[in-house]
């Protein structure tokens, strides 16, 4: 197309605008000249076949061609009383679009990490795909040990294995640093367990860990429990250890807190026991150290663990793990 070609369609084009007398044409009209496929953006992508020492002028006539009929167009658009139509019932009232919230799984891992934060404890990642020294040998835990065993555990060949807890983070976290450690490991921990009210293949674990130098008594593993059970469940919780075997663990414990529902008075949450069971916990078994390559004459510490759906639904009044799953709005909107 020449120059004067061009001055005479853009001609024609503005003289079709002008006579459009509805929203219909305008619209066909603007489909037709300047849209996705019509005639302006077609000679802008046909630049490339014009001669170079004519492109200048060119490209500025197309440009100017387009800018003025979507000024025709625009104006066609805008009616003669020079209003745009609007197709809204202004007199309805706004959408409510409620706040979102987070997920009583999310609420739990990260209110535990402030709390064992003001204690010194930072937080340690670890891959979820884990070897069979890391989840089983370091951790002291026997070959014949049922664990293992393919019907529990989610095994990928030998030595590799869907974690079964977060304890491998602790011996991870030991191999790489020298004591003092103090470090909480949050994380998704996978067992062949049968979907149930209380159970699922699929779920979260917090496992704690303190190594030191200095001595680390079981006294000291209490109070930083009796702590986080305040914190967390409120006052007037307090903690029972239950004698308890942990393979990489010695002396093991059940960790019981007192029913936050009855004030330990019983009650259906805890079964009138007054009491409910909540973490694993214990000194750390000096054959551990000596896995990760700790002189376990020179060094003590504690570890414990719980598993993080256990705390929500107590926290929470949730009767059923599945509901944390479930992606229920109904359900999660009542946590907000």
């Amino acid at each position: 197309m020449t120059l004067a070609e061009l001055e005479n369609a853009k001609a024609e084009s503005l003289k079709e605008v002008a006579a459009a007398n509805d929203a219909a044409a305008v619209e066909a009209l603007r489909v037709k000249y300047v849209g996705r496929n019509g005639s302006i953006p077609a000679l802008i992508k046909a630049m490339k076949d014009v001669p170079k020492d004519e492109r200048p002028a060119f490209g500025k006539a197309v440009q100017a061609w387009r800018a003025e009929v979507e000024a025709a167009l625009a104006a066609k658009g805008a009616g003669s009383s020079g209003e745009k139509s609007v197709d809204a019932d202004l007199t309805l009232p706004g959408r409510w679009w409620g706040l979102g919230a987070k997920h009583p799984l999310s609420r739990v891992i990260e209110e535990t990490a402030r709390i064992f934060g003001r204690l010194g404890f930072t937080v340690a990642d670890g891959p979820e795909l884990e070897n069979r020294f890391n989840n089983f040998t370091a951790l002291n835990t026997p070959p014949h040990h049922p664990s293992m065993d393919r019907s529990d555990t989610f095994w990928f060949g030998e030595d590799c294995l869907l974690r079964t807890q977060t304890s491998p983070v602790q011996i991870r976290t030991m191999m790489a640093n020298k004591p003092p450690i103090r470090v909480i490991c949050p994380g998704r921990t996978y067992r062949r367990d049968t979907t149930d009210a209380t159970h699922s293949a699929n779920f979260h674990q917090i496992e704690g860990l303190y190594v030191d130098t200095k001595p680390v008594s079981l006294a000291d593993l209490k109070s930083v429990l009796a702590y986080f059970a305040k914190e967390m469940m409120g006052d007037g919780v307090t903690v029972r250890f239950r004698p308890h075997f942990f393979p990489f663990t010695e002396p093991s414990v059940e960790v019981d807190f007192t029913c936050h529902v009855c004030k330990g008075k019983g009650c259906n949450v805890c079964k009138q026991s007054g009491w409910i069971e909540v973490a694993g916990a214990g000194m750390v078994d000096p054959r551990v150290f000596g896995h990760v390559g700790y002189d376990a004459e020179k060094v003590s510490g504690y570890a414990f663990g719980f598993g993080v759906e256990r705390i929500a639904m107590i926290k929470y009044g949730i009767p059923d793990i599945r509901w944390l799953y479930e992606n229920d709005v109904r359900f999660l909107s009542q946590l907000a």
